[in-house]
């Protein structure tokens, strides 16, 4: 399945912990002002890749402790986004995903609230520039939340990561 992505960093530090292949899509509505990938929102940008080009990368990186699928907006890429997770946890690795849709708006949505069976963490909402912070380990405004997927799911509410907060 082909995705539209922005570019791949497959070493990265920043984006959820231990050493993680970063996928940041192409596309974004939400227009965060303040963005720090403001160049990931032009939908037509970017280039395609097949989501097999994903998982290739993934398995020639033992290092790897999982992917972080960012942006643009991952979730308006549903479908591949979740190929590629799926196939990712096949693989024993952690899946992260940042989007700018809270959690109530993705349960909302059947094709965007899929991917979450696949999803270890999710760091929910849009960056509001007023609330931003450099004290949140992998938010960057107050109004973000790190969420523990299965833990979230499985209780029928949210619960934040800890250890991240």
């Amino acid at each position: 399945m082909k995705i539209r992505i922005a570019d791949i960093v497959n070493d990265s530090i920043v984006d959820g912990p231990g050493i993680r292949l970063a996928v940041f899509t192409q596309g974004c509505f939400h227009n965060c002002e303040g963005c720090h990938n403001a160049a990931t929102h032009d939908f037509y940008g970017g280039r395609l890749i097949d989501t097999d080009d994903i998982i290739q990368l993934v398995k020639k990186n033992p290092l790897l402790s999982g992917v972080t699928f960012s942006g643009g907006e991952p979730l308006l890429q549903p479908e591949a986004v979740t190929e590629a997770a799926r196939e990712i946890k096949r693989m024993n690795l952690t899946v992260w995903i940042y989007t700018g849709f809270t959690w109530e708006e993705i349960l909302q949505s059947e094709n965007k609230k899929v991917v979450l069976k696949y999803t270890d963490v999710l760091v929910d909402g849009r960056f509001e520039k007023d609330k931003k912070t450099l004290d949140l380990a992998f938010a960057g405004s107050y109004n973000q939340r790190v969420i523990d997927v299965k833990r979230s799911v499985s209780h029928g509410e949210i619960h934040e990561l800890e250890s991240c907060l």
